[in-house]
């Protein structure tokens, strides 16, 4: 299979915004609360600190202990939702334990959504209408894309956890003209005449060696946004290795969704920036 890199189409998308940054008297800036010590969190908060830095887009970074109160949090949401220096907001998840992920993503402002998680902009997003686009089925489709395969008559099928992912994925695959469902991963075994046929297969679970070559059809493309650690190693959903003598387009894990989803989130909090502006 074909390697579809995640990075050379996330440094495309950057450089466009550097440019557009450079050129711009006021900067977009992006806030993201991080509650509590999670290790691999605070991994993902330095690379898109770095990431900002590198194009000129302010980065206010917000340490909150895991004691605090839920109150608290939306506090700080609330202030920067009225900050005019802070155009995209996101909260680093998962959140720790105790904590209404829904309830604290539903504070922030929907025009500040940087990651597309508010359930505002998930429904106006699946009703064709939204604004913002959110951003792993972004980088998502980016990879698809990058494939340089037609799109019109192909058939996905999208292996998700929860019924909301698998909706939201599907629907963004629909508005690219793709035919689409989903299934969740616990019932995989019953699906597996469908994955089959399928000419393109997302799988988000977080769930190693889950797909199998022999589950997948000859030339399929397949975006593998499924992340485990396993020691020091970092795996996919896919069982790789078995996959190298067939047909088709695959995206490495590291390397495939990762590096894009940092860039959709900055290219969501300027598209904001210069909304608010407009």
């Amino acid at each position: 299979m074909k390697l579809l890199y995640g990075k050379p189409i996330a440094d495309e998308i950057l450089s466009r915004l550097q440019s557009d940054i450079f050129k711009s008297a006021k900067k977009p800036g992006l806030a993201v609360i991080l509650v509590g010590n999670n290790e691999a969190s605070k991994i993902y908060v330095a690379l898109k600190e770095k990431a900002a830095a590198e194009i000129g887009m302010n980065f206010f970074l917000h340490r909150v202990a895991e004691n605090v109160s839920e109150k608290e949090v939306t506090d700080l949401i609330e202030k920067l939702n009225r900050n005019d220096s802070v155009h995209g907001i996101i909260v680093q998840l998962p959140l720790p334990a105790g904590f209404d992920t829904e309830k604290i993503i539903s504070s922030i402002d929907p025009e500040k959504d940087a990651d597309g998680f508010h359930v505002q902009n998930i429904a106006d997003f699946m009703g064709g209408n939204g604004k913002i686009f959110p951003v792993f089925p972004q980088a998502i489709l980016y990879l698809i894309e990058s494939s340089g395969e037609e799109f019109k008559n192909k058939k996905a099928i999208v292996i998700a956890n929860s019924d909301e992912f698998g909706k939201v994925m599907v629907s963004a695959l629909e508005q690219k003209s793709i035919s689409a469902e989903y299934i969740i991963s616990s019932e995989i075994q019953r699906n597996l005449g469908k994955i089959g046929v399928a000419d393109i297969v997302v799988s988000a679970v977080g769930s190693p060696g889950l797909i199998k070559s022999e589950m997948l059809k000859e030339g399929a493309i397949i975006i593998d946004g499924g992340i485990t650690k396993i020691d020091s190693k970092i795996v996919g959903d896919v069982d790789f290795s078995s996959t190298e003598a067939k047909s088709g387009y695959i995206s490495p894990v590291p390397g495939g969704v990762g590096p894009l989803t940092i860039a959709c989130l900055l290219e969501n909090t300027y598209l904001a920036f210069r909304r608010s502006i407009s």
